[in-house]
């Protein structure tokens, strides 16, 4: 593997995961996220993660195997500028116990036996600005479809699932406690890309 296609990997690792383990001055807490649309890293987070001297998250957890992003908290505040991502976060995980809000602005990410520069694991969603309206589409109209790509492409029986996200490299889907992440076989790039893969998704017996 070269270290661009390395790089690659690593994004679609970290943009098909929702949640990892923080490590905080030796304590470790599960954490949930969401990647907006500049490619930031945002979770609600304790005071005493944005005080701590070294941060380090484990995705999707403290295994063995995870990728480690060493990462550096910045405080969010979700009234000001910036802040609408809070409610991105919501719409992925629900009502959120922390009071406090940060960035969590990527360093660097072993991934495998590769150090990865966290400017590669930053990137801007060409897809944001349709976002919205796609996800509303597929929500009011494809409901049914929606249940279809999760038991075709992901393996999974969703009850009443909900279009939460979409990007270059996949869709996702709200359940009830989770987030499922659905790969696309081919990057998307426009909203007709996204149609098209979800068409091709929802039909296909074998995803």
């Amino acid at each position: 593997m070269t270290e661009q296609r390395a790089a690659e990997d690593a994004y679609g690792f970290l943009r098909g995961n929702t949640t990892g383990d923080l490590r905080f001055d030796e304590r470790s807490e599960s954490l949930k996220y969401v990647i907006g649309p500049e490619g930031r890293v945002v979770a609600p987070v304790t005071h005493s993660m944005l005080s701590a001297l070294q941060t380090v998250l484990f995705v999707p957890d403290n295994a063995h195997d995870a990728m480690e992003l060493g990462v550096t908290l910045v405080s969010l505040d979700p009234d000001g500028p910036g802040g609408a991502i809070t409610d991105r976060w919501r719409i992925y995980h629900g009502d959120a116990a922390s009071v406090h809000w940060a960035v969590l602005n990527i360093d660097a990410a072993r991934y495998g036996p590769w150090v990865v520069d966290g400017q590669a694991l930053t990137r801007p969603n060409p897809l944001a600005a349709d976002e919205p309206s796609i996800c509303r589409r597929i929500n009011a109209q494809h409901r049914d479809a929606l249940g279809r790509v999760c038991r075709h492409a992901a393996g999974m029986d969703v009850e009443q699932p909900l279009l939460v996200g979409v990007d270059p490299l996949g869709f996702d889907i709200r359940r009830r406690f989770d987030v499922v992440r659905v790969p696309a076989p081919t990057p998307m790039n426009s909203p007709t890309d996204v149609q098209r893969t979800f068409s091709l998704l929802s039909s296909s017996p074998d995803g």
